[in-house]
């Protein structure tokens, strides 16, 4: 099969390349299938594989005519025999424009550019700022054209934002951009350059504002004196902002009138203003369309992309090897010997946190072997395989990643030497290990021979200790995102953080590497089991037998922690809990690898609280295994569904997912997932805060499975609905039945749905779940209910098949085809009230525009004048274009804003002359710009059904006038 898709791969149209579904199609396997062979053989996927071929051909048409319109460059490349839209036209054309503007700029020393003439102080060539980076002559030849273009344009340069994968070198472009600019001429030799990362103050939005923007006397408790913020001390200068998504978005309004006025406020002030002239060049790993407000997006005009280490050319992987083991013997001040089998596994071994964590990996490597070296009379340093770390080491089994190339580069020792010319990276650089690492080795060393201690025993003790603090640094690399004790003290309690630290110490002295989540993790479960101690209920562990018999040390010192535990709270802890203490203790105990195999969490949730329950409970127990998906309100359940089973496909780990939903209407997608997908799924129609943390806690457990978590989740069922009895037999009550073969939970689900979906059947029909694992049972219990209900329609998995009473599936009334027929059967046609909240004079008739933003403004603007909504409802637009696209099927696009910005309800519409451009390569031309209330459900339901009604939007396409649109809408 294998060969089959390379096959494929090889003779397909390279101008229009097959996708990994068509590839799937065509041997009639999985996409994921095709997907995994192509990522395992470093294969492109199809807009790569066609992108230089669609590069070389767009550069010779502009090069004929650089004033193409995108329009005609479409055109002209699909007659070349591609198929592509005019937006992949327009980003090809963008990108080749930039480069070749990027290019003059730094080569000339005059450039015309928007008819503004500047020059250039000193020619580009005499400047040294870029070249440390390495590859600034290579793979980042056009992004140093790009930064050194931003740096030069007048009157101030040009705010710009870098993107790119932790550790592949942002701050270092950052620095070369400033220098850049130094020495250029371009900026005071004396203008500061001010460094701030967001993400160390990401959970506490009002410090990382008072420090970015200064405050006034009083502005919070605390503010004794007023102090002046970043902003202000980089005036005439550069404020870089790293990992810049992690700003609030208050933070970025701020950001964004400075750099549109060049005027903000303290935080506090509220009548005067200040003025700063600052260059902004803002560093993130996300994608800035879904991390950034649209409005500060738009005021950064230069952004510049950095690859990861895995897309460099072998030759500069080995050039920053290089660099970095010479950085070494500088600071330790000996040469330095990198045996081939080392340099050769560094060249191999994946490398996820890119330059930084190649540049860290390296360090620990000399740490060790400084360590070794110690008591010998060699004045260098020699690293071998044995000093890499674990994961770097298995790089020299990736035979299938070696090429001649790379085996060029591996194929001889490397030798360095202290060179008193280099320079150091700053010491606030996350990466890199401090300078007193080798002096506490050194130290250390020295104290253990005093004891009199052999070398063997002396590296044995201190390669331990080493180990430990390699370790802790190591984890700076990644993201920390666990808490503070005293925010934990706050969350369980004071006696419950003091009785965790004393039973944490004891696991200490049997288990030298533990991972400090153990600590959070095990006060949040202790914390949940003392209360159910004192409360009188049950603990129940089914893997009890199981823990002491597989893992007897584990468990053996959780019998002497759980006895301290018992001494600290004055309870008992039963067996079963101390075999959970035991389960914890395997998962954090550094000594082994963590067993594969987890449940994973899927939080699903109405409106923007998903995301936030799983950040919480990830947070507090110091993991990242909890996924939160937010469900627009506006966003159909069809939608939702497909990104729901993307994400359980993604984070399934062979044990399935607990999917935590906060309303029926959610319950059943449980069994679609897995009907359609084979990955088990359980479904608990509830969901807040605290059971996010217990299903996480539950789930990190590598030896619980999902039945056990969702039992323990749902013991009360309140998801499900009760069969009222018959009120009246006088006249039988009209019903519908919701039916499953499958069990009646299901049907229980099905019933839940439609009540949330149309609650206003509940005063005229009544619902009624059936579920029997055969078709005679149904049958039997369908006739039952006929003689005592008048039943109207059939809703589930199967149909009895009564011809006179019709079935509706569950798919149908997902896709929302079925709740159409729904209303149709139960007859719940009401007067449009949309005529309330649509005018004429909101309506918009052959609006010609090319711009999304135009088509907002505009419709923002109709709606403030005639006192729908207040001055900021427009930036609240443009916050909720930022979360996600706004757009449905069809060509029809549904802006809003925030209902606190709302006065009255109203809806404005644009019938746009052409569509436009409005996500990606979706286009839209017809526009409802939604200004309702908290309380306006009952506009939107309608409004909804009419964009979900072909003949109705075909209609409103063929209007001629505002008039016939309101018409069509209302009536």
């Amino acid at each position: 099969m294998i060969e089959r898709i390379f096959e494929i791969i090889q003779k397909e149209d390279k101008k229009n390349p097959l996708t990994d579904d068509q590839i799937a199609a065509i041997l009639n396997i999985k996409r994921e299938d095709v997907t995994q062979f192509r990522l395992k053989n470093n294969i492109p996927d199809s807009r790569e594989r066609r992108k230089p071929y669609l590069l070389e051909d767009a550069k010779k048409i502009i090069s004929k005519d650089p004033n193409i319109s995108d329009r005609n460059l479409t055109k002209q490349l699909n007659n070349l025999g591609y198929n592509i839209s005019r937006f992949v036209a327009t980003q090809i054309k963008k990108e080749i424009l930039k480069d070749k503007i990027a290019d003059n700029l730094v080569q000339q020393s005059t450039i015309k550019n928007d008819n503004v003439n500047f020059e250039t102080p000193k020619t580009a060539k005499s400047l040294l700022s870029f070249k440390e980076i390495i590859g600034s002559e290579g793979s980042l030849k056009v992004q140093i054209s790009l930064a050194k273009a931003a740096v030069l344009y007048p009157p101030h340069g040009l705010h710009t934002l870098i993107v790119g994968p932790s550790g592949s070198g942002k701050s270092q472009l950052a620095e070369a951009m400033y220098n850049y600019a130094i020495e250029s001429g371009k900026f005071n030799e004396n203008a500061p350059f001010v460094v701030f990362n967001c993400a160390d103050y990401a959970d506490n939005p009002q410090l990382l504002m008072a420090q970015l923007f200064g405050y006034v006397k009083g502005a919070f408790t605390g503010a004794d004196t007023a102090k002046a913020g970043l902003v202000e001390k980089a005036d005439g200068g550069i404020l870089f902002l790293d990992e810049v998504h992690r700003l609030p978005s208050e933070g970025q309004e701020i950001l964004f009138y400075l750099l549109d006025k060049g005027k903000f406020r303290r935080l506090g002030e509220t009548e005067s203003t200040r003025e700063a002239q600052i260059m902004l060049i803002a560093a993130t790993t996300e994608n800035p369309e879904s991390s950034l407000l649209l409005t500060f997006r738009r005021r950064i005009p230069m952004v510049i992309e950095l690859p990861s280490l895995s897309e460099r050319p072998p030759q500069e992987r080995y050039e920053i090897i290089h660099h970095f083991f010479s950085k070494e013997s500088f600071r330790i001040n000996k040469s330095i010997i990198v045996k081939k089998e080392a340099v050769r596994a560094l060249m191999l071994y994946d490398c996820p946190g890119n330059i930084g964590q190649l540049r860290s990996d390296i360090q620990v490597a000399c740490a060790r072997s400084f360590l070794n070296s110690l008591g010998g009379k060699s004045s260098s340093l020699t690293i071998d395989l044995s000093d890499l770390p674990n994961h770097v080491k298995m790089g020299i089994i990736r035979v299938n990643k070696r090429d001649p190339e790379i085996e060029r580069y591996s194929n001889e020792d490397i030798m360095v030497y202290p060179d008193k010319e280099i320079k150091l990276y700053p010491k606030e650089d996350r990466y890199m290990l401090p300078d007193e690492i080798y002096q506490f080795i050194e130290e250390r060393f020295i104290d253990l021979k005093r004891q009199g201690l052999t070398k063997e025993e002396i590296d044995k003790i201190l390669g331990k200790e080493i180990e430990a603090e390699l370790k802790k640094f190591a984890v700076n690399v990644k993201s920390n995102i666990t808490i503070s004790k005293k925010e934990l003290t706050n969350i369980v309690g004071e006696k419950i953080v003091n009785a965790v630290e004393k039973a944490y110490e004891i696991a200490k002295k049997s288990f030298k590497n533990l991972e400090d989540n153990l600590f959070y993790s095990l006060a949040i479960h202790l914390s949940a089991a003392y209360e159910r101690i004192l409360s009188g209920k049950p603990i129940i562990n089914p893997q009890l037998e199981n823990i002491v018999k597989e893992y007897p040390v584990e468990y053996s010192i959780a019998k002497i922690m759980a006895k301290q535990i018992n001494k600290e709270l004055e309870i008992q802890l039963p067996d079963e809990e101390v075999g959970f203490i035991a389960m914890y203790l395997r998962t954090f105990s550094g000594d082994k690898e963590i067993t594969k195999g987890r449940v994973g969490v899927v939080v699903l949730t109405h409106g923007h609280v998903a995301s936030g329950m799983a950040e919480v409970a990830n947070k507090l127990l110091g993991v990242n295994h909890a996924v939160g998906i937010d469900m627009a309100l506006d966003e159909s359940p069809e939608s939702v569904l497909e990104r729901t089973i993307e994400v359980v496909k993604r984070i399934d780990e062979g044990k399935g997912c607990i999917i935590l939903v906060d309303m029926g209407s959610l319950i059943t997608f449980g069994e679609i997932i897995t009907k359609r997908t084979g990955i088990p799924t359980r479904v608990v129609g509830r969901v807040d805060t605290v059971m996010v943390l217990e299903a996480v806690r539950r789930a990190i457990i590598p030896d619980t499975n999902l039945d056990e978590i969702a039992d323990a989740l749902d013991v009360d069922k309140t998801y499900i609905g009760r069969v009222e009895g018959i009120k009246s037999k006088d006249k039988l009550p009209k019903a519908i039945v919701t039916v499953c073969i499958t069990g009646e939970g299901t049907a229980l689900k099905i019933k839940k749905y439609i009540e949330d979906v149309l609650p206003q059947l509940k005063d005229d029909y009544k619902i009624i779940p059936v579920g029997m694992l055969r078709q005679e049972d149904i049958e039997k219990e369908i006739s039952k209910i006929r003689e005592e209900n008048e039943v109207v329609a059939f809703v589930g998995t199967i149909n009895p098949g009564i011809k006179s009473i019709p079935f509706i599936s569950v798919e149908d009334i997902l896709h929302g085809t079925g709740i159409e027929k729904f209303k149709k059967i139960v007859n719940l046609e009401k007067e449009n009230p949309l005529k309330e909240v649509i005018q004429e004079d909101l309506i918009f008739h052959d609006l010609d525009t090319s711009m999304k933003s135009d088509v907002i403004d505009k419709l923002v603007e109709i709606l403030q004048d005639k006192g729908y909504v207040d001055e900021r409802f427009l930036l609240s637009v443009y916050k909720r274009e930022s979360m996600g696209a706004t757009i449905l099927k069809g060509g029809i696009a549904i802006p809003h804003g925030y209902p606190e910005h709302v006065t009255k309800p109203a809806i404005a519409v644009a019938k746009l002359k052409e569509p436009i451009y409005w996500e990606g390569e979706l286009k839209a031309d017809l526009v409802f710009m939604i200004a309702l209330k908290e309380d306006s459900k009952d506009y939107f339901m309608y409004l909804y059904q009419i964009l979900t009604e072909e003949q109705s939007i075909n209609a409103i396409r063929k209007a001629k006038s505002s008039q016939e649109i309101k018409n069509i809408i209302i009536k």
